[in-house]
């Protein structure tokens, strides 16, 4: 069975918890066969002219005490059972979002955040009710059923037992081509659900855009359409779930009509005593949850099957960067060497980079310019080991980075990139997120590197501002000089800044410019800008266009050289004195 196979090791981990639940089930199970006999023998007293006082005082009161009993074993294995299935829930999520943290983009181009989404909720979900209420409808279909089949032929007659299950044949017949059909709408289901899921995201957080090209009556339509297909595929789900109860009450209604004809013409020619044939209906009435339950298990197990191939599709995907069989340990990151280095997107027809070889020696600052689209937030994304690249194509203090653990480069580099995702919380959590141990001291250093002093002394709150979704609290500079505190907080060997100063005014980017400079002596720092101003400081210079390096140099070299550098530059510092050289303080941000 595909369900328990992918799921092995945890019940390997649990199965004395399970051992425990099934044994209390089974244990109730044998002691609900002696309420019916009970009654079963009573009626046959009264007929017979018996019955004393004390012998239905004492049947009661055992009848009491087998009901005290029942329920105390019934608490106990249900607590184990669904104890087992709330911890196999959240042990999926962790796991899950573990997984998830190791993959690279192209994983996420792959696969849709609504559809994560979907996987982390609905799919974690039914596979916990499989690993819970499915073991729970299994058991009693074998045990009680067994049980109760048992008893029938002991104590009752097995020439009506076997007249009465005539029709249960039938029961496997339907269970077996329902189930079919909900596993496999089940899965169309689970993916219109995912569909939902990116919808909404995309609503709430493109909601400023939606408004400002009046589009929310488009929107609107667009996820009302999303949902009726959700609320469609969902009812058809519904329609063959709404088919096993029905089903399963006709079969063993069939079986009824049976056991009271047969076991009546038994009853009349003295084959069994009417106590009997009372305790014989009420066991086939204790076979009709076994039977349901059965159905249950069917449909359970079916969405749980579903849930945990779309899952385990999520856990084979690789990340597409790991660590190589024999790494090298190198204590801190030296000289840094791109030896041609080439790369090209998963999927692309052609190099997003070429040829790209520089050096830069620790403590040194290197300055990435070029147009939009030359390849600069790519060539940065190469020191993150995002991607895979070519073996010998790039070196950390003389070793191929290939070589080196995945987590000790990572570890070394503070980057702050275009789209700033800042967390719904406080600007002290967003900003000492990777160092959640750092003291008030420690973090207010960080803004005051990052020029941002003054702006969270005039937020209501300082440092507990709640900065909302995204930072939507926060203006375009704000949020840039946030990610750029939380990245000096941690200090890092490595600063990478992927044109973090675009929102903020000149005289504010000099400022963090000049702070740079003074405070990470002796550390490297790579500035990927398109204002030419903020990497004229730099040790070296390199200009790329569609992926190559077509100038590189120092400042002064570079104006020499008079390519697209100095005309660039130029030109922006013409803009800069026509509109009053950027001069406007805190107000000119975006």
């Amino acid at each position: 069975m595909s369900f328990i196979r992918r799921l092995s090791w945890f019940f390997q981990q649990r199965w004395k918890n399970y051992a425990v639940a099934i044994a209390l089930m089974t244990a109730v199970s044998s002691l609900s066969i002696i309420p019916p006999r009970m009654v079963g023998n009573v009626i046959d007293q009264i007929r017979t002219g018996t019955l004393d006082a004390q012998g239905l005082t004492q049947s009661v009161l055992l009848l009491v005490c087998l009901g005290v009993v029942i329920y105390g074993l019934s608490f106990a294995w249900v607590t184990a059972l669904f104890g087992n299935s709330i911890l196999l829930e959240r042990v999926l999520r962790g796991r899950l979002l573990e997984h998830l943290t190791k993959m690279a983009p192209s994983f996420f181009q792959r696969n849709s955040t609504g559809e994560l989404m979907a996987l982390a909720t609905n799919d974690v979900l039914a596979i916990s009710q499989t690993a819970g209420y499915g073991v729970m409808t299994l058991v009693n279909t074998l045990v009680g059923t067994a049980v109760v089949l048992i008893t029938m032929i002991s104590l009752i007659s097995y020439k009506l037992m076997l007249a009465a299950l005539i029709p249960m044949p039938l029961l496997v017949v339907v269970i077996n081509l329902l189930g079919k059909h909900t596993r496999k709408r089940f899965v169309a289901a689970q993916a219109a659900f995912g569909k939902m899921n990116d919808q909404a995201l995309e609503s709430i957080s493109g909601m400023r855009v939606i408004r400002s090209y009046v589009q929310e009556e488009h929107d609107i339509a667009a996820f009302d359409k999303v949902t009726r297909d959700v609320m469609d595929k969902n009812r058809r789900v519904a329609a063959v779930n709404a088919l096993f109860h029905p089903a399963i009450a006709l079969i063993v209604g069939l079986s009824y009509a049976i056991g009271i004809g047969y076991g009546a013409y038994m009853v009349f020619h003295n084959e069994i005593s009417l106590g009997q044939l009372v305790s014989f209906n009420i066991y086939l009435g204790m076979l009709i949850w076994p039977m349901i339950a059965f159905g249950e298990f069917i449909n359970v197990l079916q969405r749980g099957t579903a849930s945990v191939e779309r899952l385990s599709t999520a856990f084979v995907q690789a990340p597409d960067v790991q660590d190589a069989p024999h790494t090298v340990d190198v204590e801190a990151p030296g000289q840094i060497i791109m030896n041609r280095l080439k790369f090209r997107y998963p999927g692309a027809t052609t190099d997003s980079l070429t040829d790209i070889s520089f050096q830069l020696e620790r403590g040194q600052t290197l300055g990435i310019v070029g147009r939009t689209g030359s390849g600069k937030s790519t060539l940065l994304k190469q020191l993150l080991r995002q991607y895979p690249i070519a073996p010998e194509s790039m070196f950390i203090s003389q070793v191929p980075m290939e070589q080196i653990p995945v987590s000790r480069v990572r570890g070394w580099i503070g980057y702050v990139s275009q789209e700033h995702l800042l967390l719904s919380k406080t600007i002290r959590e967003n900003i000492a997120l990777g160092k959640p141990d750092a003291s008030d001291d420690e973090i207010w250093r960080a803004i005051e590197l990052a020029s941002f002093t003054k702006d969270v002394e005039q937020l209501p709150d300082g440092l507990d501002t709640v900065v909302g979704e995204n930072g939507v609290m926060l203006s375009g500079g704000q949020k840039q000089r946030v990610s750029i505190a939380r990245a000096l907080l941690i200090d890092p060997e490595i600063l990478i800044l992927d044109d973090s100063l675009s929102a903020v005014d000149a005289r504010t980017e000099n400022r963090i410019l000049m702070n740079l400079r003074r405070e990470r002596v002796g550390k490297t720092t790579f500035l990927a800008t398109h204002r030419l101003s903020a990497v004229a400081h730099a040790d070296w210079i390199v200009v790329l266009s569609d992926g190559r390096i077509a100038e590189e140099g120092t400042h002064e070299q570079l104006m020499l050289l008079g390519g697209w550098y100095k005309e660039q530059f130029e030109r922006q510092q013409t803009e800069a004195v026509l509109i009053g050289g950027g001069e406007n303080g805190e107000g000119s941000e975006s």
